[in-house]
């Protein structure tokens, strides 16, 4: 139930944006409204304001929703209404009608992002657990227990790293548009009581290393992908957590609140490492596994148990579980923006995400990204669900996310969509005749097609994660 409410509240207020973006710029450019729709298909309410032409509507079908003006294109208009038909207004104004829908909703976007800034979130500090083996994190020299003070791409200047989550952004800007980044980290184990980035840096034994991250060949912003760099999560103590029954972890007799000091010979330092050995103990593709001795600490007892990890597929790929959950959890840092800095960082980040939304669709279109990092209505459902269940700062950030990207699709030079109406201005623009209606028919039926097949694609990846 949650699921489906999160995600009609997000379906309707981002068309709702969208459409009211067309809508207040047609009436502020002296075009009459006949019809603004959320939906498509029979009304189920409609209603009219006061004094306006407009017809107001909720309809059957959630999945969209229009704006409908005067227009002599679609059908015939009174002799007196004439200069209020939108065919009629000139280019600029045209165009500022086409391009609102789009604006409006990464305005929005900036406005979601600055609103979680101001009201602040709990972020799990930057703190690092153990790296992957032989991952670039690893061969870059970072061990685990360091904490991020600040960081930059090459040819920037360093700014303070806030959180893991803004480690991690910067992780996935850096890869996803070819720039390495620099990272300034106090050493393993070095007394981090304050918050305080420039005393860490003055006070604290630090060093500068370089994560090379233009070298990654990224087709998807997945796990795997950080696995390749190394930096899976914040620092979290080797602790058991809920033990499901019938895993090997009940099975070994392990135990809620464990902690694990040793597995076979080797020292257990965070929750990071332990889930690294535990996968470890699968044998590639034939999916044998080793048993493991395993010290814990229990009620301040030590004690030995063998655990012996269960087998299963993850990307049609062998990895080894113990049936539990396995870290504490990790240090958290507040973090909040005063009023010019968080608004500064809503629009910063909205054009960011939007840079990168335009890079990974362009990196799709030459065959440098997969396919699969398309997501239909299932899969946005879903996010919108687990974002909701995690707070409301959560659920703003998805918001935010898919209002960029209903921006950004919505400007694509698709004949269907806005961009490619915003194209046709352009060329009207540059030879002074608008585009022929048997050229639009035609360009029309490809742009269909074309999103039809995105659609499609994005529906297939959906089911396919449902069934994975």
């Amino acid at each position: 139930m949650l699921t489906l409410l999160a995600f009609l509240v997000a379906l309707g207020l981002l068309i709702t944006i969208h459409e009211y973006g067309h809508y207040r710029v047609a009436v502020a450019c002296g075009v009459k409204v006949l019809k603004f729709s959320i939906g498509f298909g029979k009304p189920i309410y409609s209603w009219r304001c006061a004094g306006k032409p407009t017809e107001f509507s909720i309809s059957a079908l959630p999945l969209g929703g229009y704006v409908k003006m005067l227009d002599e294109g679609e059908g015939p208009v009174d002799a007196a209404e004439r200069h209020l038909a939108f065919n009629n207004k000139p280019l600029r104004s045209r165009a500022a009608v086409v391009a609102a829908g789009p604006i409006a909703n990464l305005l929005l976007a900036a406005l979601l992002y600055s609103s979680v800034n101001w009201g602040g979130t709990e972020e799990p500090k930057a703190v690092l657990a153990t790296p992957v083996p032989e991952s670039m994190a690893a061969r870059a020299g970072l061990v685990g227990g360091e904490w991020v003070a600040q960081a930059a791409f090459s040819g920037e200047a360093l700014e303070d790293v806030r959180s893991f989550t803004d480690l991690r952004w910067r992780l996935t800007q850096g890869t996803m548009t070819g720039q390495d980044l620099r990272l300034v980290v106090t050493a393993a184990g070095s007394p981090r009581q304050s918050d305080d980035r420039s005393e860490a840096v003055n006070q604290a034994p630090t060093r500068e290393l370089l994560l090379p991250l233009s070298q990654l060949d990224a087709r998807e912003v997945d796990a795997r992908l950080f696995r390749r760099i190394g930096l899976m999560g914040p620092l979290t103590q080797p602790l058991i957590g809920e033990v499901m029954a019938d895993g090997a972890a009940a099975k070994a007799g392990l135990q809620s609140g464990d902690v694990v000091l040793r597995i076979d010979e080797s020292r257990v330092t965070d929750g990071q490492q332990l889930r690294e050995m535990i996968r470890a103990s699968a044998s590639g593709a034939s999916q044998d596994v080793t048993p493991q001795a395993w010290q814990i600490e229990r009620a301040g007892k030590v004690l030995t148990l063998t655990v012996t990890p269960q087998v299963q597929l993850d990307a049609n790929l062998p990895v080894a579980k113990i049936g539990a959950f396995v870290g504490s959890a990790p240090a958290m840092v507040s973090v909040r923006y005063g009023f010019v800095e968080g608004l500064w960082g809503g629009v910063v980040r909205t054009w960011d995400v939007s840079v990168l939304t335009v890079q990974m669709m362009g990196k799709m279109l030459i065959g440098e990204a997969s396919l699969k990092n398309l997501s239909g209505p299932l899969t946005i459902a879903d996010y919108a669900g687990k974002s909701a269940s995690l707070g409301w700062a959560s659920y703003l950030m998805f918001l935010a996310l898919i209002s960029v990207s209903l921006g950004v699709l919505n400007l694509l030079p698709l004949p269907v969509l806005d961009g490619g109406h915003l194209m046709y201005y352009l060329y009207e623009a540059v030879t002074g005749m608008r585009v022929s209606e048997v050229w639009m028919a035609r360009l029309h039926r490809a742009g269909l097609a074309v999103l039809l097949m995105m659609m499609a694609i994005a529906i297939f990846n959906d089911l396919q994660r449902l069934i994975a």
